[in-house]
């Protein structure tokens, strides 16, 4: 995805431990990965919310169109 392979990890991870510490590390790597889980969860819902909002009008139209047709039998 982003072109980062084990040499870039391994380099990363130990960038990690000076700066943070061996104790703070893990804790460090929880609260990423949440952040992470969330964005995915927040973006998940924007893309279905906006994959279903155009079907809307068009389940609404259709709602309308059989009522009227509906009515419109009933009163002949």
């Amino acid at each position: 995805m982003f072109g980062i392979g084990v040499p870039e990890l391994i380099l990363i991870l130990v960038i990690g431990l000076v700066v943070f510490g061996p104790g703070k590390l893990p804790e460090v790597g929880r609260a990423v990965g949440k952040s992470i889980r969330e964005f995915k969860k927040a973006t998940a819902a924007v893309t279905e919310e906006l994959d279903a909002a155009p079907e809307k009008p068009r389940m609404e139209a259709k709602a309308e169109t059989a009522s009227a047709e509906k009515t419109g039998a009933e009163a002949k």
